[in-house]
């Protein structure tokens, strides 16, 4: 897209007297794509691994305007911004210069031009990010886990409610053929179900030795002050922070909010209206990741038992993935990519009618958020969603540190009866950050 100084278009006004000045849309590369009005201005925060591929994604999407990048890592922003403006670019005649970058969001969030954001900073970021998106007048797409505690989770979940905004969780399981599977158990086609087991092998780098740990300044370019955020101070190490952060429970909950919050998911969301709790959480088999920084639980065998006999153990190791167990068959979807194998082999062929329950089918998960920002509907994986998917695996976590059976109120959102469990469900913040 051409750049347009104001002192060219006053230029041009004077060349043509009175008449208007218009620009068309072949001289702005613009083509085939809605008018600027009819465009989403997006904020995209968080700009890594995930991060970056949703920038990469939205940029093919000719309703969405990409308007701003923001990352605590220099070189990670303007590598994004330069994607931004390259694609923008390369049907115009100029130089697209349209995006900004920034290191601190709340610049994203002042802006009356950026409609929604895309939330992809670490996990301890989520909840508070989330919250004060919502607060601003921004829709929200935020990836899993949508929250690094419960009370996190809540706050959010609670804000997105109040301030009236499309939010989506980035469970990306729901929009594939994990759907089918959730309908065969709503459907009863499984009979009564009575057991769902969800399987979590470790990811390899997180049993791979620790990189030395010692501290030392963060590199230049490298707002880690900003990056801590609401979290702990600690001295920068390179082990800290970008992608192992999953492993240190200051920030996150290890694999079982990582790829445990899509398996979870999934098992949550098939057999949604038949849990009520749970109420209550064992484990046992823990063993935690001790050597020097990182400390998330890497084995476990989780108990969830609900007040209808129904049970969800989540354990280390196996394939990845969900089985739901009921009285005439069982069903497994595997994570990622959604292959199904069922027992009997017949359920597979199920077709539904007009009195089945079909669950949300969408165009892909990130497009579903776009076409919701305009219809203003909830997506398929809504903040109060996103909330109990987090919040179920954060109970596991507390069950692993307690060592302990715990009972849960559900409508409370607090443990029965044990005053170190409920320390867990929120952590204090470091100033200046709050809710």
């Amino acid at each position: 897209m051409k750049v347009f100084t104001r002192r060219t278009l006053l230029k041009a006004a004077a060349a043509t007297a009175a008449a208007p000045y218009v620009i068309p849309a072949s001289a702005l590369g613009l083509e085939g794509r809605p008018a600027p009005s009819g465009r989403i201005g997006i904020g995209c925060i968080g700009t890594g691994g995930q991060g970056g591929g949703h920038v990469r994604g939205l940029l093919e999407e000719k309703d969405v305007q990409v308007l701003a990048i923001c990352d605590v890592d220099s070189r990670r922003r303007e590598e994004k911004k330069g994607w931004v403006e390259q694609h923008y670019s390369k049907d115009a005649p100029g130089t697209y210069a349209g995006c900004a970058s920034y290191a601190d969001f709340r610049k994203v969030l002042e802006r009356p031009d950026v409609d929604a954001v895309l939330i992809a900073a670490p996990d301890h970021w989520h909840g508070l990010l989330s919250a004060l998106a919502a607060k601003a007048g921004k829709d929200v797409y935020c990836e899993k886990p949508m929250a690094s505690t419960i009370g996190d989770g809540r706050a959010a979940a609670d804000a997105v409610r109040r301030y009236g905004r499309v939010f989506q969780t980035g469970s990306q399981e729901r929009s594939g053929q994990a759907r089918f599977a959730c309908e065969l158990v709503r459907n009863g086609r499984l009979g009564r179900i009575h057991t769902i087991r969800t399987h979590l092998p470790m990811e390899a780098h997180c049993l791979a030795p620790q990189p030395p740990a010692d501290p030392k300044p963060p590199p230049e370019g490298f707002d880690y002050d900003m990056w801590l955020g609401p979290a702990p101070w600690e001295p920068y190490c390179e082990p800290r922070c970008h992608f192992n952060f999953r492993w240190i429970l200051d920030y996150s909950d290890g694999e079982l909010t990582d790829r445990g919050a899509h398996v979870n998911d999934i098992a949550l969301w098939g057999a949604g209206p038949l849990l009520v709790g749970p109420v209550q959480i064992e484990a046992r088999d823990v063993k935690f990741r001790t050597d020097t920084l990182w400390n998330v639980p890497i084995n476990f065998h989780i108990e969830y038992a609900y007040g209808n006999g129904l049970k969800i153990i989540c354990e280390s190791g196996g394939q990845r993935g969900i089985r739901f167990e009921g009285t005439d068959g069982w069903v497994f979807v595997a994570i990622h990519g959604g292959r199904l194998t069922a027992d009997p082999p017949d359920l597979l062929k199920t077709t539904w009618g007009p009195g089945d329950v079909q669950l949300r089918r969408n165009r892909g998960h990130r497009r579903d958020w776009l076409d919701c920002i305009k219809t203003r509907e909830d997506p398929v994986a809504p903040a109060e969603d996103g909330h109990r998917t987090a919040s179920f695996c954060h109970l596991g976590v507390i069950a692993c540190l307690t060592g302990r059976k715990l009972a849960w109120d559900l409508a409370k959102e607090q443990f029965i009866g044990d005053r170190d469990a409920n320390a867990m469900v929120s952590r204090p913040m470091r100033a200046p950050w709050h809710f």
